[in-house]
């Protein structure tokens, strides 16, 4: 099945992650398999949460950041989705209705790409002003939405970043021609 996204340029795009998926292309459409939910985001400030099977029609708009999306990431239990933005901040939803949970803001350049650990409770982001910073996304936590580690050490924007399957390490990207490995 295919689905019209949104009318920008389509920047990104997450299954919640207990199903698979295929991207056609950057532009347009989206080759949806029969699953549940999934989120599309754009350069026009925008995200769609989707639920392919049941039609073509979106669950819900998202909107809230200022600038262009870049990237969108579920949570691997599914209940929340992460987004970065060139608007320096990182947002969350929730995984099921698409309604705005918080804003992670302490990054000082454009959030280019956010990972979570395999048990949902921790969250990375990858900036342009070349740090990583850890934050704490567990529901009901104290410190939910709080910096919980920052971790410096690029010479250069970061462009990627991902956990390790056991979460106990990080590594991370960089225009500086690096691959840094953290410990968590």
């Amino acid at each position: 099945r295919i689905i019209k996204s949104q009318a920008t340029i389509l920047n990104s795009e997450a299954w919640n992650s207990a199903h698979p998926h295929r991207l056609v292309n950057y532009k347009s459409e989206i080759k949806v398999p029969h699953t549940r939910t999934q989120v599309s985001a754009s350069d026009d400030h925008t995200m769609y949460l989707w639920e392919p099977a049941k039609g073509k029609k979106p669950i819900c708009r998202m909107t809230g950041h200022m600038q262009p999306i870049n990237h969108v990431s579920f949570s691997p239990n599914g209940r929340m989705v992460a987004s970065a933005s060139f608007d320096k901040s990182v947002r969350l939803w929730n995984g099921v209705t698409g309604k705005f949970i918080a804003t992670l803001r302490g990054h000082v350049g454009a959030v280019y790409q956010v990972a979570w650990s395999s048990d949902s409770r921790l969250l990375v982001s990858a900036s342009k002003d070349s740090t990583i910073k850890c934050w704490d996304v567990e529901q009901g936590s104290k410190t939910f939405g709080k910096l919980k580690t920052d971790l410096p050490g690029h010479s250069d924007e970061v462009f990627a970043v991902d956990w390790s399957s056991d979460g106990a390490r990080v590594a991370s990207g960089s225009k500086d021609c690096t691959l840094k490995m953290w410990r968590y």
